[in-house]
């Protein structure tokens, strides 16, 4: 009885024929979409590594320092030393990189439809179980689509870590705007306010705390994402992890794993500080 109904119920086959479909009709989307990411994170990693180590180490520390004071600042001068000196730096900007365009391309996307869901009900219903489903599905899941239309390298990377981190920054949108004080929407209502007026000078700067909090965890999804894509071949930290398991390396898992670390507290904290930093000034 039950292969029957495993006959008559093929998602699996279904999920493939729309995989299919889509491969051979959208292959130039595709094409395009792979070559605009592989641009985006060839940039991105020129500008990261064309300075000295030493520089990017005094650039991250400043900012760490300015952003989350002089603990953090200390933590990732320190940190950012240990990554360089351990031979680490090159793998580490790649990995940064990848998290930068992901993140970015997740926020572009993310916000506006985080917006829109607080705006209509209709869309906050049908966003909220696709998000559901994109939180609970197993993340290496993802690399299968991601691989059949992107082949191996960087950019599958990248696409399923954007489709991974996207969830948070959309839901603490929603969740900021709609937590507005209704005084502040009546406030702004009895000045003449035009919806866009009220949108970008009222319930943004008061929701910024919440989407900054978003945006945190974003990046920390991101950060986590791009290691179990050093299994398609993105390359950065988590291909030196995905070494040190497969040929049994400890000292090399032991060293990339704690680059990893020293990076997402990194990422962390400052993230945390220009939240706690962008609420509407008083």
């Amino acid at each position: 009885m039950f292969e029957q109904m495993h006959q008559i119920i093929n998602i699996g086959g279904w999920f493939e024929t729309i995989i299919n479909w889509l491969m051979d009709n959208l292959g130039p989307f595709f094409n395009a979409i792979r070559e605009g990411v592989n641009s985006v994170l060839s940039v991105l990693n020129n500008i990261l590594l064309f300075p000295h180590p030493l520089i990017m180490i005094a650039i991250f520390t400043a900012l760490a320092w300015w952003l989350a004071k002089r603990g953090i600042g200390i933590f990732t001068l320190i940190g950012m030393l240990l990554i360089y000196y351990m031979g680490f730096w090159d793998v580490t900007m790649d990995t940064l990189a990848l998290v930068i365009t992901s993140v970015v391309i997740a926020l572009v996307i993310g916000v506006p439809i985080g917006i829109w869901s607080s705006k209509n009900e209709m869309v906050e219903r049908i966003v909220r179980p696709i998000l559901d489903f994109m939180q609970t599905l197993p993340a290496f899941v993802y690399l299968i689509p991601a691989v059949l239309f992107f082949q191996l390298g960087a950019v599958p990377g990248v696409i399923a870590t954007l489709i991974f981190s996207l969830p948070p920054v959309v839901r603490l949108t929603n969740l900021g705007i709609r937590q507005v004080p209704v005084e502040i929407k009546e406030a702004a209502i009895s000045f003449g306010s035009t919806p866009s007026q009220m949108l970008f000078k009222a319930e943004l700067p008061v929701a910024m705390p919440t989407i900054m909090a978003g945006v945190n965890q974003t990046i920390m999804l991101a950060l986590s994402m791009v290691v179990i894509a050093g299994m398609i071949g993105a390359g950065g930290l988590g291909n030196e992890v995905l070494k040190g398991i497969t040929q049994l390396k400890i000292g090399l898992g032991f060293e990339s794993g704690i680059s990893i670390v020293i990076l997402a507290i990194f990422l962390d904290r400052v993230t945390q500080a220009l939240a706690a930093n962008s609420g509407p000034e008083r």
